[in-house]
């Protein structure tokens, strides 16, 4: 089947509101806002996430149950009536040549007997059964028509909510697809010959309702190619950007660099001395330094930065360090303290909570130059702090800071300083290629000596008491046990335990005993009860911490053997991974418990995944896999899904980066393609690339 080609009608903006359509309430605008959709552009470009095939029509005498098909019908007789349970109950009776009937019936539906009437030739869509004979139980249904909507095709099926089902949204988007012609074109001419590219308009149609499997295919290729072309070319503009600019150059000194890691308690592992040994070549050279450390949780970043900032510090420059929290940053603070002060080099904090008293003269030192190191959250930002000469800008967890807020952090110094963005949420290969495709990227991939993998069980409702048993022995033999859980306050809609509600049972029903050493954090909290928290946990006052997603990231506690997380299906396996490398960091045997009420298949896959692999970067390319990469631990707050482009296409990506530099080389700054750099702004906004 093949669609026909629309008339070109020129209508309403593609930017006007939803409500521009006809039968779109402010109902129906408030449902379709859940799903992202805002404008007709919205609309037109929510693309189907899977199809039913429907497009063969089958004889009702030669129907099977259980096999997905089309019937063409027409009503012998309809009526609606109530069963004995009060369920509405719609029933019609359908023929065809092939002379046999079949019952089609319809539960809590009334409205459809009188949508149609006997006589009424229609098509149903759905499964047969032998129930008393042949009958279709809730099929899709439309009168036949040139163009179908919801049976003898291919049936699109889109992501739905409350409220808001396939069927509606098709009806709608079919409305609206007299416009796609007015959807802008902006893939090159040339490039669109040489591939043999539909035209976005048509791949918009038919990406919606598919003439064919091919016809499918082809609009897939198309739209997955200009998405993540785009993005390719937004990579490699930042990456051109960077290579014109000039930055301070920290010359290489090799005995400065040996003079650290002899100093050192501990050996550094291949991967550290290759992470270290490109960054210090990289910041030697007069162009910027763009590069991400990617690490496991416990892998050693931070002397890799302790490393870099010590070499910046001999040669007379200084270094920032912007982590997203404040327990994080004092963590860092004491950590890289306790590495540069034997050089007496000093290392400044700065966060919210710091005193007036003790700010002033910090900044003061910072700006004359005297104050090599200075690490903080996002108080660094603020007005009147300024650095002599900085050299270094080290930013921990870079997708938890928004653009601006990074941006600004580099803006501390008239020269732009080298960037060194650290994370421990480990990025798939094809993911960090394409997300930060004008980052150079450096991968710790093995532990320090001396690191135990952390035991991981999943734990079904009725093995609970056992786990509350093992940790009770285990804060009796003087450990500590951290408990995970989705939420702050109780959630009757999601089913899953809050972390007060936690708190309060373990205080009063399991760990009585333990009452006074149970202790409450979470984020919203101020930042000294968060402190004081913390440090009774960092003194063992606190037994056990239960906590929302804040540990996710950096605290350290090597008497920590147990980490408990309720629901452990509501969190992404890359969050688990972390919360499990909160444990482990001792010399003592640690253990990981991912307690959960799921049944249904994929979420035990999931979890099963965290439980049969110790490796963070294993289980990010699962996570890419099952969930998509939006998913990943924080990046959907910097970037949209791909509606069509998959990550795992090696291909794909690399036909979009050679697409995009070929493009580059011909035309530098684009001149001659207006409509693609509209749509490269957009998108280098959605996706953090500035």
């Amino acid at each position: 089947m093949t669609t026909p080609r629309l008339r070109v009608v020129r209508g309403p903006s593609l930017d006007d509101p939803v409500t521009t359509l006809a039968g779109v309430s402010d109902v129906y605008e408030e449902r379709l806002e859940r799903i992202g959709v805002r404008t007709l552009r919205d609309l037109l470009l929510f693309f189907p996430r899977r199809y039913e095939d429907f497009s063969s029509i089958t004889p009702i005498a030669f129907l099977r149950p259980g096999v997905k098909t089309t019937v063409r019908g027409r009503i012998y007789d309809i009526g609606a009536r109530q069963t004995k349970y009060k369920r509405g109950l719609t029933e019609a009776l359908l023929g065809d040549d092939s002379g046999t009937t079949l019952r089609v019936v319809w539960f809590n539906q009334p409205w459809i007997a009188k949508s149609l009437q006997k006589g009424d030739e229609i098509f149903v869509a759905g499964e047969a059964d032998l129930n008393g004979g042949l009958v279709m139980k809730n099929p899709d249904h439309e009168k036949v028509s040139l163009r179908p909507q919801h049976a003898a095709r291919l049936v699109p099926i889109y992501r739905e909510t409350e409220g808001l089902t396939s069927k509606w949204l098709r009806s709608k988007i079919q409305s609206l697809l007299r416009y796609a012609d007015e959807i802008e074109e902006f893939l090159p001419g040339e490039l669109l010959q040489r591939r043999g590219f539909l035209s976005r308009a048509e791949a918009v149609r038919q990406a919606h309702f598919p003439g064919s499997a091919q016809a499918l295919e082809r609009a897939r290729e198309r739209l997955a190619f200009e998405e993540m072309f785009v993005l390719q070319l937004a990579a490699q503009l930042a990456k051109r950007a960077r290579k014109a600019l000039t930055a301070q150059p920290v010359p290489f000194d090799e005995p400065t660099a040996r003079g650290f890691v002899k100093a050192l308690p501990f050996q550094l592992t291949n991967a550290q001395r290759v992470a270290a040994w490109q960054i210090l070549q990289d910041i030697a050279r007069p162009q910027p330094m763009n590069r991400l450390l990617e690490g496991d949780v416990g892998s050693g970043k931070t002397v890799v930065a302790a490393m870099t900032m010590h070499h910046v510090a001999r040669a007379g420059f200084q270094s920032v360090l912007l982590a997203p929290t404040e327990v994080l940053a004092r963590q860092h603070a004491d950590v890289i303290q306790s590495l540069l002060g034997p050089f007496q080099i000093d290392v400044g904090l700065l966060v919210g909570s710091t005193p007036a008293t003790a700010r002033k003269p910090m900044l003061a030192s910072l700006a004359d130059g005297d104050l090599p190191v200075l690490i903080g959250t996002h108080a660094l930002i603020e007005e009147g702090v300024q650095f002599k000469d900085l050299a270094l800008t080290v930013v921990d967890e870079q997708h938890r800071f928004g653009v601006g807020q990074r941006l600004a952090v580099r803006q501390k110094s008239e020269r732009t300083p080298h960037f060194l963005s650290m994370t421990a949420t480990p990025i798939p290969r094809t993911l960090g290629l394409t997300l930060f495709g004008d980052l150079d990227i450096s991968i710790l991939g093995e532990m320090p000596p001396g690191r135990q993998p952390v035991k991981t069980r999943m734990v079904p409702p009725e093995k609970r008491a056992d786990a509350y048993n093992f940790i009770r022995k285990q804060v009796n033999a003087g450990r500590q046990v951290f408990v995970i859980c989705p939420l702050i306050q109780e959630s009757d809609k999601l089913g899953v335990r809050s972390a007060t509600q936690e708190l309060e049972k373990l205080q009063r029903d399991v760990f009585p005993e333990l009452a006074p050493r149970i202790a409450l954090l979470h984020g919203r909290l101020k930042s000294a009860e968060k402190e004081a928290v913390m440090a009774g946990f960092q003194r063992g006052d606190v037994a056990i911490l239960v906590s929302t997603s804040v540990v996710e990231v950096g605290i350290d506690i090597p008497n920590a053997t147990v980490m408990m997380i309720e629901g452990a299906d509501r969190f992404g396996l890359a969050q688990l991974h972390q919360f499990r490398g909160r444990v482990g960091r001792g010399t003592e045997e640690s253990w990981c418990f991912l307690f959960t009420d799921a049944e249904d298949p994929q979420s035990l896959k999931r979890l099963q995944a965290v439980v049969t692999n110790q490796s963070g970067f294993d289980l990010a390319e699962i996570d890419l896999e099952l969930r998509g990469w939006g998913d990943l631990a924080g990046y959907r707050q910097h970037g949209k899904d791909f509606k069509m482009a998959s990550l795992l296409d090696a291909v794909l990506i690399s036909d979009a980066q050679s697409e995009a530099v070929r493009l580059l080389d011909r035309d530098p700054a684009l001149d001659g393609e207006p409509a693609l750099r509209r749509q490269l702004s957009a998108y280098r906004q959605v996706f953090a690339l500035d």
